[in-house]
């Protein structure tokens, strides 16, 4: 079930406003694509990121993907468990398996995501 209390990408990112932190990570299509990850190249706190820009690189058994920036803002913190753990995202890709977090990004720019509906009609056309 794709959670509703966050905003989604096409490119399979999702993102969860916490008061002025924005939480960044895959969903559970991606994580399922992907298979088994066994490694996360995390982006730096501090660097900047623009919207729809590579920031992230997963890799797993199957193959490597980028993540992308579902907003512009500025990372504020890595997850880095998942240096170690990188199959955290496989365990619990809505919750403990975030990728980053972001500060200084704009509301309208999450607000034009897809939401949770959106996200799941968006994969139907998919397959």
């Amino acid at each position: 079930m794709t959670p509703d209390d966050r905003k989604y990408t096409k490119s399979h990112e999702w993102i969860k406003v916490e008061d002025d932190i924005a939480v960044v990570g895959i969903t559970d299509h991606a994580q399922e694509a992907l298979g088994d990850i066994t490694f996360v190249e995390l982006p730096s706190a501090g660097e900047s990121v623009e919207a729809g820009t590579e920031c992230a690189v997963i890799e797993s058994v199957k193959a490597a993907s980028d993540i992308l920036a579902p907003v512009a803002g500025e990372v504020s913190e890595a997850n880095t468990t998942l240096d170690d753990s990188p199959e955290m995202i496989n365990e619990s890709v809505y919750e403990d398996g975030w990728i980053f977090k972001l500060r200084n990004f704009d509301e309208a720019e999450v607000e034009a995501l897809l939401d949770a509906d959106q996200y799941e009609a968006s994969l139907e056309k998919d397959d």
